[in-house]
């Protein structure tokens, strides 16, 4: 069997692993800095942040054409170093306008970096093992996501700094940098191809069903990495266990990466689908009910809170590191050989759509409302999305599935 873990692909799941380590160690803690930095309102600070978001978003598609159409190294190279020079203008912002302008053009290398590693990663593993390889992939972005948070929020405990953690994530982003750098790709010659330029070579419409759906499980995550940590403070009382509540979310990657392992290696992707969205479900049901079940309960009700909360961490990380490789696999799966770099950047494009939403969305209905409702919003979404495969997405890729060994 062809060798899996080649020192190429392992580069590339390192340096993927910084790029979003770089991203999300700042993500619970910049509505604290917003408000308390700038006096920013909740609403002001769902704008700010959507803006990082909404440019991604905007560039992702042309980063797929681009990524396919040119040599994919020397993309990656000037993608990632612009992302990583970017996190030196948060430093240097004085005004909320100031950075308002940075986080909003961080999002162009950002969208463009992320296309162009998950591309390479294709490139470096052998077609034998593509399936498992892309599912270890992109459980790299899922333990960033999980593990940066808890590093950020406990490292600003203890430095009660927010200039320390721009400078590491300036540091930790360069050496990625460094780390792509060093990977060496099989050659391949570059098709000009020369037809007009339609829809299908900067959104990969095959998919676009796929994307619907991973626009709603975007969302949810958008609503709870950006707004958790004022949600638990003032809705539920628990302060300082933000740290503890995504570590929890990484343990249940892991544990759903060895779970769902066998099942991608037979190409069951549609199964590990299935599975993560609905454990997903379960797990967002549960922190938004906790603060009602507890009320209702005579006994014990902080800790029956406090259990909850930790439980629903451990349930969503393993719902999404189910659900997340499966949908990249069969957004790739249904994409012509030459339409990698626009697969990748349409499921990315999906879940920045929803996390920019999310984002958006929650900090307008926490200031008009409550966070709990922004929270319930996450339930409503999430339902939907889970619905929504099930009643059309599943059947709409096996129809147009280009690869018989999954399934």
């Amino acid at each position: 069997m062809d060798r899996l873990w080649n020192r190429n692909y392992c580069k590339v799941m390192a340096a993927n692993f910084t790029l979003f380590f770089a991203f999300y160690v700042l993500t619970p803690l910049l509505p604290l800095y917003l408000s308390e930095h700038f006096g920013a309102t909740k609403d002001v600070i769902g704008l700010v942040l959507s803006g990082y978001t909404i440019t991604a978003l905007l560039v992702r598609p042309f980063s797929g054409y681009v990524v396919d159409t040119f040599p994919r190294k020397t993309v990656l190279m000037i993608a990632f170093g612009l992302f990583a020079i970017f996190f030196a203008g948060y430093l240097a912002a004085s005004t909320l306008l100031l950075f308002t302008i940075v986080r909003t053009l961080h999002g162009g290398p950002f969208g463009s970096v992320t296309t162009a590693n998950a591309t390479v990663a294709i490139d470096v593993l052998p077609s034998s093992r593509r399936t498992e390889g892309i599912g270890y992939y992109g459980l790299s972005n899922n333990l960033a996501m999980a593990t940066a948070p808890t590093i950020g929020i406990w490292l600003y405990q203890f430095t009660n700094s927010f200039e320390f953690l721009f400078w590491l994530a300036l540091i930790v982003a360069c050496a990625g940098w460094l780390i792509d750098s060093t990977v060496k790709l099989p050659h391949k010659d570059i098709v000009r191809q020369k037809s007009t330029l339609s829809l299908d070579r900067f959104f990969l419409t095959r998919g676009w069903l796929l994307g619907l759906n991973m626009v709603a499980f975007g969302f949810s995550f958008g609503v709870l990495s950006n707004y958790l940590a004022i949600y638990g403070k003032e809705v539920m009382g628990i302060t300082g266990g933000t740290g503890t509540y995504f570590l929890l979310c990484s343990v249940g990657l892991i544990l759903s990466r060895l779970q769902g392992s066998k099942a991608l290696r037979a190409g069951r992707v549609t199964h590990n689908a299935a599975t993560g969205m609905i454990i997903s479900l379960v797990g967002y049901t549960l922190f938004i009910l906790m603060p009602t079940l507890t009320q209702c309960s005579m006994v014990n009700g902080q800790w029956s809170m406090v259990i909850g909360y930790y439980g629903s961490a451990l349930l969503i990380g393993l719902g999404n590191g189910h659900m997340w490789p499966a949908f990249q696999n069969m957004t790739i799966n249904v994409a012509r050989n030459n339409q990698r770099g626009t697969a990748n950047s349409t499921i990315l494009i999906s879940w920045d759509i929803g996390m920019g939403l999310g984002i958006l969305i929650g900090g307008i209905v926490a200031e008009l409302i409550s966070y709990s409702a922004a929270f319930w919003t996450v339930v409503l979404v999430n339902g939907t999305g889970v619905a929504t495969y099930f009643l059309a997405t599943r059947a709409f890729f096996l129809r147009r599935n280009l690869n018989p060994t999954v399934r």
